[in-house]
C-alpha cells in the first residue's frame, strides 16, 4: 500500500496566509473595541467568508492545518499565563469550588444532552468549552477524540455557541454580582469560575472594579490549568477503543507542551517582554485557528443548529453559573 502523500509547503501557503490574515483582523477588531472577543469576531469571518463562497480547494490544506496544528500551539503557550503560587494563593476553598465548576459542570452538562438528546460528541465538546476555558478547550479536546469522530462541523458549532453564551455572561455575571451586593473580590471570582473565555473574564471583571480583575484572572486560570487532566482522561478512554496501531498517545504533545510551559512560568524568572510576546502569539494562533475554523463550516450547519443544542448551551451556562457561585463566598 502506497502511502498518502503530505501537503507540501507551497500548498499549505494559502491557507495557513488566509488564516494569518483572519486572525489578525479579530486581533485588530479587539484591540480597537476590548469587549469583542477576537475568538467570536475570527470565527464569524470565517463563517462569512465560507458562505459566500471564498473557500476554494487550494486552500483548504492549510485551513486544515491551522485548525489543528495552529490551534494546538496557542493551547500550549496558554500555560505561560499560569504560575501555581497564583492559583495555590487562592486558598483550598476556592481550588475546591473551581475543581466542581470543571467536573460537575461537564457531567451535568453531559447529563441534560442525553436528555435533550443531543449527540454525545457534540455535547462533550459543549461540556468542556463551558465547563473548562471555552473555544481553546473544545478545539483542544476534538483533537483527542477518536479519528473517525472528528470533523469541522460540530467543533464549529460548540465555538460558536461558547463564545456567544460566554459573552451573555460576561455581561449578566457582573450585573447580577451588583443586584446582589456582592463586593469586588466577591464578583471577580463569581466571574473568574463561571465565565467561559479568559478574555471574557477579563472585560468581566473590569465592569466589576480594578479589585476584581486579578482575582477573576486567578481563578478562571486555575479552571484553565484543569484543561490537562481531562485531556489526558479523554485521550486514556480514546486508547482503550482503539487498535493498538492506532492509539493515539496517553498524553498528546501539546497537552505536554502546555504542562512544560506552567513549570517555565512557575520554575523560571521569565522576563515580562517575554511573557508579553508569547501572550501575543497565543492570541494570534487561537484566533487564526478560530478563523480557520470559520472557514471550515457550512452554512448548512448553522441552520442545523436547531433548540436541543441552543437549550444545552443555555443550560450549561446556567449550570456552571450556578456552580461558581460559591467562589463568591469564600474568596477573599
Amino acid at each position: 500500500m502506497v502511502a498518502p502523500r503530505l501537503p507540501g509547503t507551497s500548498e499549505l501557503a494559502p491557507g495557513l496566509a488566509l488564516a494569518a490574515g483572519g486572525g489578525a483582523v479579530a486581533l485588530g477588531a479587539h484591540a480597537v473595541v476590548p469587549a469583542l472577543s477576537p475568538t467570536l469576531v475570527a470565527i464569524v469571518l470565517g463563517v462569512a467568508l465560507a458562505a459566500g463562497g471564498g473557500v476554494g480547494e487550494r486552500l483548504r490544506p492549510g485551513l486544515g492545518v491551522a485548525s489543528r496544528r495552529v490551534l494546538r500551539v496557542g493551547v500550549a503557550l496558554l500555560g505561560l499565563q499560569l504560575a501555581l503560587p497564583q492559583i495555590l494563593a487562592l486558598g483550598w476553598p476556592v481550588l475546591v469550588v473551581v475543581v466542581g465548576v470543571v467536573g460537575l459542570g461537564i457531567t451535568l452538562t453531559l447529563a441534560l444532552a442525553r436528555w435533550l438528546g443531543v449527540p454525545g460528541d457534540t455535547a462533550l465538546l459543549v461540556a468542556c468549552g463551558f465547563s473548562i476555558c471555552g473555544a481553546a478547550a473544545v478545539v483542544a479536546v476534538d483533537g483527542v477524540r477518536r479519528p473517525r469522530s472528528r470533523g469541522p462541523d460540530g467543533a464549529a458549532a460548540a465555538v460558536s455557541l461558547v463564545v456567544v453564551f460566554g459573552s451573555v455572561a460576561m455581561l449578566l455575571i457582573p450585573a447580577l454580582a451588583g443586584l446582589a451586593g456582592f463586593d469586588q473580590v466577591a464578583a471577580g471570582a463569581w466571574s473568574g469560575a463561571s465565565i467561559h473565555e479568559v478574555g471574557q473574564v477579563v472585560v468581566a471583571g473590569g465592569l466589576v472594579g480594578a479589585a476584581a480583575v486579578p482575582v477573576a484572572v486567578a481563578v478562571k486560570l486555575a479552571r484553565v490549568l484543569l484543561l490537562a487532566p481531562v485531556l489526558a482522561v479523554l485521550a486514556a478512554r480514546t486508547r482503550r477503543t482503539e487498535a493498538v496501531g492506532a492509539r493515539p498517545p496517553l498524553v498528546p504533545a501539546f497537552v505536554a507542551a502546555f504542562l512544560g510551559c506552567v513549570l517555565v512560568r512557575t520554575l523560571l524568572p521569565v522576563p515580562t517582554a517575554v511573557l508579553d510576546v508569547a501572550a501575543l502569539v497565543q492570541a494570534g494562533t487561537l484566533a487564526a485557528a478560530m478563523f480557520a475554523l470559520g472557514c471550515a463550516l457550512e452554512p448548512a450547519v448553522l441552520r442545523r443548529t436547531g433548540a436541543p443544542l441552543l437549550l444545552l448551551a443555555a443550560g450549561a451556562t446556567v449550570l456552571v453559573s450556578l456552580l461558581g457561585l460559591p467562589a463568591a463566598f469564600v474568596a477573599g
